[in-house]
């Protein structure tokens, strides 16, 4: 075929083309809606691992908490809401432990959560200014939170052990008391279960917080400068509306990691002393593989989703926008006229 005959092929087969999306357009439908499956069949793998994972799981949990469902024998008979009406009874087997446990979280939740907010975000602002070296300390603070739980949970029993943990041996270097309990006795438990947690999971924060902080434009702290505005102006005026998206982010997925803390419990302390730092994860595993009451194990992750529900939307409201008043506007000529 001559170079011509393409042409002339090309020329015939564009206007086509163009009076096929015209018409389209015409008849009110879009050129890119005329497959309407496209997306869908992008969306079709994530969709199958969510109903297979998520929400297969969460209704069948259900199921389980609404019977006396012990995975060892045939009969599990149906009990209907008797596993959360035993919850709430002093009387039950199950009622004290499991409050006990939710207690332990809330502490381990209420000690922790603050520090994750406010310890990665100076991080944050730190290595967000220019200096020498300043990617190999992003590096560093990032670095715990790829090890996981099971390393951290035995590096840190021996490191707080009373007899050869060499945080007291350091301890008592620097003439502080060496004979410390971090993980028998409270509240030194809870300060060592914190503390790991702060050091392990800081840099996940930090690094949320600084790709935030890069993403404020530059003009704003300019304008702020012109102004007149302080270090600490900055931040309140301009750092902290631009972080607000994230800050909800941050603030929720620390709140739920907290709540569901195990590995650092069951590791380190092993509950104690006692019961004091076994977690209501900790009591659900147990109760549930332990004690082959899958029945109110299942009732308990539903009453400690409930409560991680109302705080969830308690954090979206305090972080939400609020939508600025309208200021008065003064009467025109006109509408004083007819007042008068």
């Amino acid at each position: 075929m001559s170079t011509q005959t393409r042409v002339g092929a090309f020329a015939t087969e564009a206007p086509t083309a163009a009076s096929d999306g015209a018409a389209a357009r015409r008849a009110g439908v879009s050129p890119t809606r005329q497959k309407p499956f496209t997306p869908w069949l992008f969306l079709l793998p994530y969709l199958l691992l969510f109903t297979v994972f998520v929400i297969v799981p969460s209704v069948f949990g259900i199921w389980i908490s609404l019977h006396e469902w012990d995975y060892t024998l045939p009969n599990k008979p149906f009990v209907g809401g008797e596993n959360y009406v035993e919850l709430f009874d002093p009387n039950s087997v199950n009622s004290g432990s499991f409050w006990t446990s939710m207690r332990a979280t809330a502490i381990f939740t209420v000690f922790s959560v603050p520090l994750l907010l406010v310890l990665p975000l100076f991080v944050a602002l730190l290595m967000n200014k220019s200096f020498p070296g300043r990617n190999f300390f992003r590096a560093v603070y990032f670095a715990p939170y790829v090890l996981g739980v099971a390393v951290v949970g035995l590096m840190w029993r021996y490191l707080l052990d009373n007899n050869i943990g060499l945080v007291n041996y350091y301890l008592g270097l620097f003439g502080l008391p060496d004979d410390t309990a971090w993980t028998t006795s409270v509240p030194a438990a809870w300060v060592a279960l914190v503390g790991v947690t702060v050091w392990w999971t800081l840099g996940f924060n930090s690094v949320i917080y600084l790709a935030a902080l890069q993403d404020i434009p530059a003009e704003l702290y300019e304008a702020a400068s012109v102004d007149g505005a302080n270090s600490w102006q900055k931040f309140r005026n301009v750092t902290l509306p631009g972080l607000r998206p994230i800050l909800t982010f941050v603030t929720i997925n620390t709140l739920i990691a907290s709540a569901n803390m195990f590995g650092q419990s069951y590791i380190i302390t092993q509950g104690a002393p006692g019961r004091e730092t076994r977690t209501a994860i900790y009591q659900i595993a147990e109760t549930g593989l332990r004690n082959f009451q899958m029945g109110d194990a299942a009732a308990m992750s539903y009453v400690l989703t409930f409560f991680l529900m109302v705080v969830s939307v308690i954090v979206f409201w305090l972080f939400r926008e609020k939508k600025e008043k309208p200021m008065p506007q003064e009467p025109s000529a006109v509408q004083e006229g007819a007042l008068r």
